[in-house]
């Protein structure tokens, strides 16, 4: 779907996105390449298009509703809904 992978991605420096940072989101928008932004080195945020987010929350959304929907269906005492959460969050990463 789309034409980048995490190794492709431009890596650039907050002060470096500062300096042409309509470049940046230009990049983001017309060719739906996001770039990563470093602060001392670590990768700490990232610019990507509107459409990439809205598809990210989509999914999310659809694999919490998976998950609570399998919890119900097979229903263990006491599963806390921070434990969903939580086992939601990892899988993502």
């Amino acid at each position: 779907m789309y034409p980048w992978c995490m190794s492709q991605m431009p890596i650039e420096s907050i002060r470096d996105v500062r300096a042409h940072l309509a470049e940046v989101v230009e990049r983001a928008d017309r060719d739906d390449t996001p770039t990563v932004i470093t602060r001392r080195g670590k990768q700490v945020a990232a610019v990507v298009s509107i459409e990439v987010l809205r598809k990210y929350q989509e999914w999310e959304e659809r694999e919490i509703n998976r998950i609570i929907d399998e919890r119900m269906a097979n229903p263990a005492a006491g599963v806390p809904i921070e434990d969903v959460m939580r086992e939601t969050l990892e899988r993502s990463e």
